[in-house]
């Protein structure tokens, strides 16, 4: 029984660990800077919901294992966001349905990603994925330059092929590799 439950303590530590590096490539100076991301809350949210949900797409459909470890990345995010809120003194009573609304958004922007990457492997032109950056990323820009949120499409396009490179079980193991962010106009 204790051996159960220190497995399940080693699991959700390595999920955060793993949650975290994920989050650290969010977090690289070059999406603001370069690309024009909004470097605030909601666009640094935006960007870890982004970069978790492409570990997410790779884990899809690759058995029992994966799916547990794609819902407890899920859970690690909502728990960071979680805590996030309350370090920034929102009170115990608005941390619950601000989480419920966070993790509605969060699901929304997965299912609009995963359709827009979707529709790009059935060669629908590849506006999906843009128009679903600029609604969530570059939501709050009055106007974003094409040649940004070109070249922040192209990075997603990137890091959905190159995670689908990278074997399961490296994944399963916690270690993911992200290439580097785009400098604006560079690709």
């Amino acid at each position: 029984m204790l051996d159960r439950l220190f497995r399940r303590r080693r699991e959700a530590r390595a999920v955060a660990d793993f949650y975290l590096t994920i989050a650290a490539q969010a977090r690289q100076p070059a999406f603001y800077r370069d690309l024009g991301v909004p470097d605030t809350l909601d666009g640094r949210f935006d960007m870890v919901v982004l970069h978790v949900f492409l570990v997410m797409r790779r884990l899809k459909g690759q058995g029992a294992a994966a799916a547990d470890r794609s819902r407890l990345l899920f859970e690690a995010m909502i728990d960071h966001f979680e805590k996030s809120l309350m370090e920034q003194g929102v009170g115990d009573s608005g941390v619950g349905r601000r989480i419920k609304t966070m993790a509605r958004g969060i699901a929304g922007r997965i299912e609009v990603y995963d359709r827009a990457l979707a529709a790009e492997d059935g060669d629908a032109g590849g506006a999906a994925l843009e128009v679903a950056l600029d609604n969530n990323l570059y939501g709050t820009v009055s106007e974003v330059p094409p040649r940004q949120l070109a070249a922040l499409a192209a990075y997603v396009r990137r890091e959905a092929a190159g995670l689908e490179e990278q074997p399961l079980e490296s994944l399963m193991a916690g270690e993911v590799r992200f290439g580097p962010p785009p400098g604006a106009g560079t690709e």
